[in-house]
């Protein structure tokens, strides 16, 4: 018992450290930020079990001490791309469309780029290439509130599309149209993707388009220390019915409130780019 309780207050003081830290952002960084709705109400997430889909069952994993904190001192742009398709809004990002990129520190930058539809694989991997030591592709990989191994079912109808129907959940239309074809993908943690990749000074953009898991991601995110780290998070939300832990729209809309309130711009977004 007593290791477990010094486990929870060494938690405890990485999240109290995380605030404070997050305080003290370069405000250079803030060029994008348009003002965010602030409230004082931080509402807590039962742990979210995740349905037999998942290989190993896994919960909503905050933070872990076994997580590297980054050691880069130079600040930079970091733009996380979750649902990254083919590159295309990685594209947008370079040609200014979410902002001047050479606003960031000396026109420093990075980028996560994350997709599970192993078609993907090689124009990540090409651009991967293209800018070595910026851009880091993990294909056949779909971002979550914890790791794992998972069933990712994919859209083999929506040629014009780019396929924009892929997700972790069966529920999908544009899946049961393909059959249900499907295959096995990695689950990456955002939290943790976070946490050892970015620092407070960095601006940090993230990219959410995951058909239906933003509503399993997001009230994970929303209580984690990580979240300091994000200055702007653009959200396309489709259907709670998607969701592959029961999440809600009530849910989502009380985890936006929070991450607001912690300093995370969230605009309206709809992806134009196909």
């Amino acid at each position: 018992m007593a290791r477990q309780h010094v486990a929870v207050f060494a938690a405890q003081l990485v999240c109290a450290a995380f605030l404070v830290i997050t305080s003290l952002r370069n405000d250079n960084f803030h060029l994008w930020m348009s003002d965010a709705t602030l409230t004082t109400s931080v509402p807590s997430m039962a742990s979210t079990a995740l349905q037999s889909a998942v290989n190993e069952m896994c919960e909503c994993e905050v933070w872990n001490p076994v997580w590297k904190v980054c050691q880069r001192t130079q600040p930079m742009c970091v733009f996380i791309d979750l649902g990254a398709a083919d590159g295309n809004t990685f594209n947008q990002f370079l040609s200014d469309g979410f902002g001047p990129v050479e606003n960031c520190s000396n026109g420093t930058w990075e980028a996560h780029l994350v997709e599970a539809n192993p078609r993907f694989h090689p124009q990540l991997k090409q651009l991967e290439t293209k800018y070595p030591g910026r851009v880091k592709a993990s294909t056949s990989t779909a971002a979550f509130f914890c790791e794992g191994s998972t069933t990712f079912y994919l859209d083999m109808q929506s040629h014009k599309k780019n396929y924009w129907g892929s997700s972790l959940s069966s529920n999908h239309p544009d899946v049961q149209k393909s059959g249900m074809q499907n295959v096995q993908v990695h689950l990456m943690n955002l939290n943790r993707l976070l946490f050892e990749s970015t620092i407070p000074s960095d601006w940090v953009m993230v990219k959410v388009d995951i058909e239906g898991a933003e509503y399993d991601i997001l009230p994970c995110l929303a209580q984690s220390p990580s979240a300091s780290l994000i200055d702007r998070m653009y959200v396309e939300e489709h259907q709670p019915s998607w969701s592959i832990t029961g999440g809600t729209k009530e849910a989502l809309e009380v985890a936006k409130k929070t991450l607001r309130a912690r300093g995370v711009d969230i605009p309206a977004y709809f992806s134009q780019t196909l």
